[in-house]
């Protein structure tokens, strides 16, 4: 006899329910059942049938996990978000800041070659809004901290807008601690006006900002009748009109230990996986990027880039030997030392860090954008403040 459990998505809208045969997935059958639209073939958001809150506990759940998700390369999401008529017949609403070539260098990242190169590159992103999932094995590893700080390196490098949407599909996501709150909207809002998100005016409005120009659409963190965090499908519908609004979107994912997540990390141009400097937490890391690829999900794991939030002045030796093994398991891995203003749950300002802070958050920086689509050519270098 064969269990079947059926997983019912809640939310506002109809959605289609999951079959999970235990002991004997169906993989053609699990991955028609969660056949479903990504965010940039779908811009009009109509994606009700793609979310699911129930969360896997054990490497057989995470191979009927990743069964279940049907996953685009980054490859075909770049194509077919060039084949969107909007971004085709009219130039973005940001040509004209494109146009004058790369930013200014701030003197607080110097002049060295990487920088010179990440700001010339930020420069020359194609159209079609590369996405980067960010997500980790583990709670608490400081996703939303990496978000907003790599999205503030992002948006001081970039003439273009650089959006971070917090996808948590919670009321308590971290990421909204880290801007300056100029209005009360938040991801809610944006739920609410759909379609209109695509109108630049739109999407602005609802939009808080970072220091150094990042735009963020903030989590809701009410729950009652008129208000509420968005559902996973909402979400989905939301980051595709973004996608046709700004140059590059950073999704505060949370861990990849449901469905939903491993889909955004397979629609990633660049997967990142963040991970606390701990033998745990790297071994954890170690371990996702494993399933990810029994799973068949190959490009997410050759492709992410892991990132090692280090909470604490000194390593210890053998959190440094795990690092040494995660090095060889990762494509790119980087540490970020640990700084007291990452710690702070404020506004945050790349620019007011360590010096060995701001140089490990360009590597990361610069790791995204070689992995992002680029008109590359002969190009006037960026200069420094």
């Amino acid at each position: 006899m064969v269990d079947v459990q059926v997983v019912t998505v809640t939310g506002d809208r109809p959605a289609a329910g999951y079959v999970v045969v235990a002991g004997q997935c169906c993989t053609a059958s699990l991955r028609r059942e969660a056949d479903v639209s990504d965010p940039s073939t779908d811009p009009a958001g109509h994606l009700a049938g793609t979310g699911t809150s129930s969360e896997v506990t054990g490497a057989g759940e995470r191979g009927r996990l990743a069964e279940r998700a049907t996953l685009a390369s980054p490859a075909e999401l770049d194509q077919a978000a060039g084949r969107g008529v909007s971004m085709d017949s009219v130039g973005p609403w940001w040509a004209s800041d494109l146009a004058r070539g790369p930013r200014v260098i701030p003197r607080e990242f110097g002049g060295g070659s990487q920088a010179e190169s990440l700001w010339l590159r930020a420069s020359l992103l194609r159209r079609g809004c590369p996405l980067v999932s960010v997500s980790s094995a583990d709670g608490g590893v400081g996703r939303s901290t990496l978000t907003a700080a790599l999205g503030g390196v992002l948006a001081l490098a970039s003439p273009a807008p650089i959006v971070a949407v917090d996808v948590t599909a919670r009321a308590w996501g971290g990421l909204g601690h880290r801007v300056v709150r100029g209005s009360a909207a938040s991801a809610w809002d944006a739920s609410v006006a759909e379609t209109k998100l695509a109108d630049p005016r739109v999407a602005e409005e609802l939009m808080q900002r970072g220091p150094t120009g990042l735009r963020v659409l903030v989590g809701e963190s009410k729950m009652s009748a008129q208000r509420r965090p968005p559902t996973w499908s909402e979400m989905f519908g939301v980051i595709g009109h973004l996608r046709s609004v700004y140059a590059m979107a950073l999704l505060d994912l949370p861990a990849a230990d449901n469905t939903p997540t491993w889909r955004a990390l397979g629609w990633a141009t660049v997967p990142v996986l963040v991970s606390r400097a701990t033998v745990d937490a790297l071994q954890h890391t170690m371990r996702l990027l494993a399933h990810l690829k029994a799973a068949g999900l190959d490009q997410v794991a050759e492709s992410a880039v892991v990132v090692v939030m280090t909470t604490t002045h000194s390593t210890a030796r053998e959190v440094r030997a795990v690092e040494q093994l995660a090095r060889q398991a990762a494509t790119h891995l980087v540490r970020v030392p640990f700084d007291p203003v990452l710690a702070r749950p404020d506004p945050l300002d790349p620019r007011s860090l360590s010096k060995a802070t701001r140089s490990a958050l360009t590597e990361v920086a610069a790791a995204v954008v070689d992995r992002c689509p680029a008109d590359l050519g002969p190009h006037e270098g960026a200069s420094v403040a």
